[in-house]
């Protein structure tokens, strides 16, 4: 494969085409490791007016860009190549892109994302800039191999997008797994010593004999009432509340992680060493991407905002159930200093050479499911008016966009212009009566040969898509992934009945095979529709964060899922209510539920309707600013699959290449 930049004279943005394709499609490493990148230098500067104070070097093809840079954009004037940023002309517009209920083979969204902006950029001459997840390590040894789009559509360098790209899931794990660590020493030092050597311990004094408070506790002070500023002032009562946070070991709710599919951790028994003295206790394990750290940094809008997020984070209840925070524990410090980095997007390139924002990593199915927040701000002032940021929403879109919506842009205030949703002939014959589809095992011959039928009856599932997205006010395009086993007959029939069902327009996709040009008519039908809904004027919440707790819950369930009723476990009606007296009943939700079904039960395809969602627990994430109810007994870190993705994964030794990626 041979790319070439473009001449500037013909595309003002700097972007390349690609001269060719093979077909049939090679493997997404043999694409990516055949093509060239460009210095990530020539991307900031070139292609988005950046100057060297605007980004940090991470080898040469990716490059960490400062979080303020929505606001210092402003006013700058554009400068050779790049764009002009002129804080008068406003920023860009706002695209989400969406799925329909996928197959666990995944239909393309990321592809799809990646395909739209370079056709904009590189094929219609509009300013455009990607913002996706960083990929966890669990799916991409697990079942997926990789998630940096696919075929001619993909972000590259692949493999350094797929392992451990910048760090920031790495610094995300030990910054949880540090407050998971203080929690349980802070809980034995508490039931191992008194009151007045914890006091000593706490407070040490310095050679003179004067004590001294750490900038860090005046929070915990401020929180007990405390006003004083000499350690030697407070009471013995005021030093002992200082000193004893009690917090209740049977519901510590903080959770250690690993950024890896393990089943084995989902429960465990820690302190099981002599040294621990029986101090013993049921907890488990998260993945990563599950981490409510990975949340805050999704949802946060700068340093000061993530310091107090990470400060406001609940670890579990007192005895008397008051929240017990991570400022109460007095690390919130040490955590800024580990995510001080982990809050800067990375920027890297796709095949066209169009620009990437690559920043955090929460999954749909268990957290907000988005990319940052900052992220999207920051695409939105490069690209400046008449530009286009693609921003990406996990799964399905009753899951990843009612989270962008409900949670993201009710954060960010932010306002998309449009939404794409992805279908694919796949797993639209999945939902239409299709035998099940499972990774590792050959797709059934009816999912290869021709069957408008099993489509048409599969169109359900898409038709909710559209109208649940339709209700937030945003209108849609369907973008049709095509496969080279689809026919002209099953297109066909997804262009119908999603304009019947009032999608702005359903275009075909071949991005993944024909890179940019394979979705120029997808870019096309999303400028169109931008442009028809430019001030945004019907977009709307799914609900009011005012609504108590269980409205919220039985709002989505109903309004999103089609659910009949809710039912909420023992468990869960415990914690509605203490998170209720805690005060933290006006927070929006986050539901944590299969990716596979509208339902709770992955096996009801289609769209289903009449059932009751169970509730099984409900957890609190004070931090990231939202409620997370789980569906039934929703898992929050994978297993590994009988065959997983690793059998393929290995080095080259002779050229020092990653091969088995995908």
């Amino acid at each position: 494969m041979t790319i070439e930049r473009a001449s500037e004279a013909r595309y003002d943005f700097g972007a390349r085409r690609l001269e060719e394709v093979t077909t049939p499609t090679p493997s997404d490493i043999e694409i990516a490791s055949a093509a060239k990148a460009l210095p990530i230098r020539e991307i900031a500067e070139k292609m988005c007016g950046l100057t060297e104070d605007d980004y940090e070097m991470y080898g040469r093809y990716k490059a960490k860009l400062s979080e303020k840079l929505s606001s210092t954009l402003g006013g700058r004037e554009g400068e050779g190549d790049g764009p002009t940023c002129d804080a008068t002309a406003g920023h860009g517009y706002y695209v989400v892109t969406a799925g329909i209920t996928p197959t666990p083979l995944g239909e393309g969204k990321s592809t799809t994302t990646i395909g739209l902006v370079q056709a904009m950029q590189a094929h219609t001459n509009a300013r455009a800039v990607a913002c996706i997840r960083q990929p966890s390590m669990g799916p991409t040894f697990g079942i997926k191999g990789g998630a940096a789009g696919g075929g001619y559509s993909q972000v590259i360098p692949m493999e350094e997008m797929n392992l451990h790209l910048t760090g920031d899931i790495h610094a995300i794990g030990v910054a949880n797994n540090l407050l998971a660590a203080a929690v349980d020493a802070r809980v034995f030092h508490e039931s191992t010593q008194s009151d007045e050597a914890l006091w000593k311990r706490l407070m040490p004094q310095a050679k003179d004999g004067s004590r001294k408070f750490s900038a860090i506790m005046f929070k915990r002070l401020k929180k007990l009432g405390i006003d004083k500023t000499n350690p030697d002032d407070l009471t013995e009562e005021e030093r002992n509340k200082f000193v004893r946070l009690d917090i209740d070991p049977e519901r510590i709710t903080w959770r250690r992680v690993v950024d890896m599919n393990d089943r084995f951790l989902r429960e465990i028994t820690v302190g099981e060493s002599p040294t621990e003295k029986g101090k013993t206790r049921k907890t488990g394990f998260d993945i990563t991407v599950a981490s409510e750290i990975m949340a805050v940094l999704a949802m946060t809008t700068s340093l000061a905002d993530m310091e107090n997020r990470l400060g406001n984070m609940v670890v579990g209840p007192a005895r008397d159930g008051t929240p017990v925070t991570c400022d109460d524990l007095g690390v919130t410090g040490a955590l800024m200093a580990l995510m001080r980095d982990a809050i800067k997007p990375t920027l890297m390139q796709t095949l066209e050479a169009t620009p990437v924002l690559v920043h955090a990593g929460p999954f749909a199915n268990i957290a907000s499911g988005n990319s940052s927040i900052i992220a999207d701000q920051i695409g939105l002032s490069m690209v400046g008016k008449g530009g286009f940021v693609v921003t990406e929403a996990g799964f399905g879109a009753d899951i990843g966009l009612e989270k962008f919506v409900n949670l993201k842009c009710r954060k960010s205030g932010l306002k998309p212009n449009c939404a794409v949703i992805v279908a694919t002939v796949r797993a639209l014959k999945c939902h239409g009566g299709g035998p099940p589809v499972t990774a590792g095992k050959p797709l059934d011959h009816s999912y290869t040969t021709e069957n408008v039928d099993m489509v048409r009856e599969g169109m359900c599932n898409l038709v909710r898509h559209i109208e649940n997205t339709k209700s937030f006010g945003i209108p849609v395009v369907v973008a049709i992934n095509a496969f080279p086993t689809d026919t002209e007959a099953e297109h066909a029939v997804i262009r119908e009945i999603s304009l019947a069902a009032g999608a702005e327009d359903a275009v075909l996709c071949t991005h993944h095979a024909h890179g940019g040009k394979g979705a120029v008519a997808l870019a096309n039908a999303v400028k169109a529709a931008c442009e028809a809904n430019e001030d945004c004027k019907d977009f709307k919440f799914g609900y009011e964060s005012s609504l108590d707790i269980k409205s919220k819950i039985e709002t989505v369930a109903k309004n999103i899922y089609k659910a009949d009723g809710v039912e909420f476990s023992e468990r869960a009606e415990e914690k509605i209510k203490l998170f209720t007296e805690q005060g933290f009943g006006d927070l929006p939700i986050c539901m944590a539920k299969t990716q596979y079904s509208f339902s709770h039960d992955q096996s009801l395809k289609g769209a289903p309707s009449g059932f009751t969602l169970p509730i099984g627990d409900v957890r609190l994430s004070a931090g990231a600013g939202f409620l997370v109810p789980l569906v039934g007994a929703f898992p929050t870190i994978p297993g590994l699959p009988t065959r997983p993705a690793y059998y393929e994964i290995s080095v080259d030794t002779e050229n020092d290449q990653i091969l088995g990626l995908s």
